[in-house]
């Protein structure tokens, strides 16, 4: 994963969830990438 595709995603769950942007970054990739995934899963179903 790129530095800016990881730095949006860090964003992106920080706005819809909540979560502290420092937590997150020091979470690995893999982390980053599955809260994201199950984020945006919530946020389409929601907004569907």
């Amino acid at each position: 994963m790129s530095r800016k595709e990881r730095t949006n995603m860090i964003s992106f769950i920080s706005r819809i969830r909540g979560m502290e942007e420092s937590k997150l970054s020091i979470m690995t990739d893999d982390e980053v990438e599955h809260i994201y995934e199950r984020t945006y899963y919530s946020h389409e179903t929601i907004t569907e």
